[in-house]
């Protein structure tokens, strides 16, 4: 269920109400993210509760919605404040882990040319 290593992956930084499901979360994040759900990335939103979040993402044939509740710790948010940000593939896998994602540099490479 994990993203493709070139997908753009939001974080919205302020809680939300976790009893929306799909619709509610679609529409905020036309409202508040300002971002079009329906555009293949993925929209990671938390909960009042640092041990909750949910996922939302757009697989081409329906919105699909995870959730996820951390048993004994915490997930490490962002400061709480309006708007959105990003995180690349790394930063989420340890973010979703329950790892602190602040810790997390993904390996810049240059894209290999064919060999003759």
């Amino acid at each position: 269920m994990l993203p493709s290593h070139n997908v753009r992956i939001f974080v919205a930084t302020r809680p939300v109400d976790f009893r929306k499901g799909h619709d509610g979360l679609a529409a905020l994040t036309q409202s508040v993210l300002k971002e079009d759900p329906f555009n293949g990335a993925v929209f990671v939103f938390r909960a009042k509760r640092a041990d909750r979040l949910k996922i939302l993402f757009w697989d081409g044939s329906g919105l699909v919605m995870a959730y996820k509740r951390l048993e004994e710790n915490t997930f490490t948010w962002p400061a709480v404040r309006d708007g959105v940000m990003t995180l690349n593939r790394a930063q989420f896998e340890a973010l979703f882990a329950g790892l602190d994602w602040r810790k997390v540099k993904a390996l810049e490479t240059s894209r290999p040319t064919a060999a003759e």
